[in-house]
């Protein structure tokens, strides 16, 4: 084989991997992520379809696999077996005892899957590795794959919360996303109760019941929602003396 057509090899394989973990993704999408044009994708997309592997085009959207296409089963270098070690002394420290959980039994069958040599390697190396947070291992919430779940089914949740304040109160929520800081988990979310967005701390949370009902996504992102937040502590609203 030539040295030309290497490159193109790796491409079709990176391609075909992103087609399995991403429901949807569009020609320019890959021409911008390989650094090729369109067109060359195009070609590519043609020698997949021809290779056997079943591709759906759909106009405005792009492309994806025909659901219950498996491909055959990943494979990993070494060093992607290294990060995937490192990130999980990582996750183990996280205070969230529901992620701990599932990224345990996630990472098992991650493990599964590594050749003998690759296994070895990856003890060795997990042994050899110490993350020096949280080292009494502390565990404050374990609601995290829960709220995971009702951000991307848009389900409505009720939740006892008991804020920093000693103050009690329930409120059924929509929630919208989450993020870490400081070493402790966030739920943003909008309130029915306060008829707006707001931030509840998972260590905060008392109880937490996924409902029966659902409710229509917001129309906005993450770092839309940061900057609308950022906005309000540059220009704070006006407030009457009494």
């Amino acid at each position: 084989m030539n040295d030309e057509g290497k490159p193109r090899l790796v491409r079709l394989a990176a391609i075909l991997t992103l087609l399995q973990s991403k429901p949807v993704i569009t020609a320019r999408e890959l021409a911008e992520q390989y650094q090729v044009s369109i067109r060359t994708i195009y070609r590519d997309i043609r020698t997949l379809e021809q290779s056997g592997v079943p591709i759906v085009a759909e106009d405005g959207k792009g492309y994806s696999l025909v659901e219950g296409y498996q491909l055959p089963p990943v494979t990993f270098t070494e060093q992607e077996a290294n990060a995937l070690i490192t990130a999980e002394k990582f996750m183990l420290q996280d205070k969230d005892q529901s992620l701990v959980k599932n990224y345990r039994e996630a990472i098992s069958k991650i493990k599964a899957v590594l050749k003998n040599s690759q296994k070895a390697k990856a003890q060795l190396l997990s042994e050899r590795i110490q993350i020096r947070v949280n080292l009494s291992n502390e565990k404050t919430s374990e609601y995290l794959t829960s709220l995971q779940l009702a951000i991307t089914n848009f389900q409505l949740v009720k939740l006892q919360y008991l804020s920093l304040q000693g103050e009690a109160s329930e409120r059924l929520i929509e929630p919208f996303a989450v993020y870490s800081t400081q070493g402790n988990w966030v739920l943003i979310a909008f309130c029915r109760l306060r008829n707006d967005f707001r931030a509840f701390r998972l260590d905060c949370m008392q109880d937490l019941q996924p409902q029966e009902a659902y409710f229509e996504p917001h129309p906005m992102t993450l770092q839309e929602y940061f900057e609308i937040c950022r906005k309000k502590m540059l220009h704070p609203p006006d407030i009457p003396l009494s």
